[in-house]
Protein backbone atom coordinates (compact mmCIF):
# COMPACT_ATOMS: atom_id res chain seq x y z
CA UNK A 1 0.00 0.00 0.00
CA UNK A 2 2.98 2.44 0.98
CA UNK A 3 4.57 1.86 -2.63
CA UNK A 4 1.09 2.46 -4.47
CA UNK A 5 0.66 5.96 -2.11
CA UNK A 6 4.07 7.00 -2.86
CA UNK A 7 3.92 6.41 -6.72
CA UNK A 8 0.44 8.90 -6.53
CA UNK A 9 2.45 11.45 -4.98
CA UNK A 10 5.39 10.90 -7.26
CA UNK A 11 3.86 10.69 -10.38
CA UNK A 12 1.29 12.66 -10.32
CA UNK A 13 1.83 15.12 -7.58
CA UNK A 14 5.53 15.55 -8.66
CA UNK A 15 7.09 14.65 -4.89
CA UNK A 16 10.76 13.94 -4.71
CA UNK A 17 10.94 10.10 -4.27
CA UNK A 18 13.85 10.33 -1.87
CA UNK A 19 11.24 12.62 0.58
CA UNK A 20 8.79 9.85 0.88
CA UNK A 21 9.35 7.58 3.61
CA UNK A 22 6.41 6.48 6.34
CA UNK A 23 7.59 8.73 8.87
CA UNK A 24 7.55 12.10 6.91
CA UNK A 25 5.17 14.89 7.51
CA UNK A 26 3.16 16.45 4.27
CA UNK A 27 5.43 19.87 5.33
CA UNK A 28 8.47 17.77 4.65
CA UNK A 29 7.45 16.21 1.49
CA UNK A 30 6.07 19.95 0.32
CA UNK A 31 2.82 18.91 0.28
CA UNK A 32 0.31 22.07 0.76
CA UNK A 33 -3.66 21.85 1.67
CA UNK A 34 -4.31 22.61 -2.26
CA UNK A 35 -2.10 19.01 -2.73
CA UNK A 36 -3.95 17.60 -0.57
CA UNK A 37 -7.41 17.78 -2.32
CA UNK A 38 -5.73 17.18 -5.44
CA UNK A 39 -4.67 13.58 -3.14
CA UNK A 40 -8.05 13.04 -1.80
CA UNK A 41 -9.39 12.79 -5.77
CA UNK A 42 -6.69 10.95 -6.90
CA UNK A 43 -7.52 8.50 -4.05
CA UNK A 44 -11.04 8.54 -5.70
CA UNK A 45 -10.31 8.25 -8.84
CA UNK A 46 -7.35 5.54 -9.14
CA UNK A 47 -8.21 3.69 -5.83
CA UNK A 48 -11.70 3.79 -5.36
CA UNK A 49 -11.02 5.25 -1.79
CA UNK A 50 -13.40 7.92 -0.24
CA UNK A 51 -10.70 9.98 1.78
CA UNK A 52 -11.50 13.91 2.20
CA UNK A 53 -8.97 16.29 2.22
CA UNK A 54 -9.74 17.11 6.35
CA UNK A 55 -8.74 13.43 6.97
CA UNK A 56 -5.61 13.73 5.23
CA UNK A 57 -4.63 16.65 6.64
CA UNK A 58 -5.30 15.51 9.78
CA UNK A 59 -3.42 12.49 9.01
CA UNK A 60 0.42 13.70 10.77
CA UNK A 61 2.68 11.87 8.68
CA UNK A 62 2.44 9.94 5.62
CA UNK A 63 2.67 6.46 7.36
CA UNK A 64 -1.04 7.86 8.76
CA UNK A 65 -1.99 8.76 5.37
CA UNK A 66 -1.52 5.32 4.21
CA UNK A 67 -2.81 3.84 7.38
CA UNK A 68 -6.36 5.25 6.43
CA UNK A 69 -5.92 4.27 2.95
CA UNK A 70 -5.62 0.75 4.47
CA UNK A 71 -8.23 1.35 7.04
CA UNK A 72 -10.97 1.92 3.75
CA UNK A 73 -9.59 -1.28 2.43
CA UNK A 74 -8.15 -0.34 -0.82
CA UNK A 75 -7.52 -2.72 -3.24
CA UNK A 76 -3.93 -2.60 -4.78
Amino acid sequence: MFEKFKSLLVDKLKVSPELVTPEATREEIELDSLAVVELSLLLESELGLTISDDELLEAPTVGDMVALMEQRGAKV
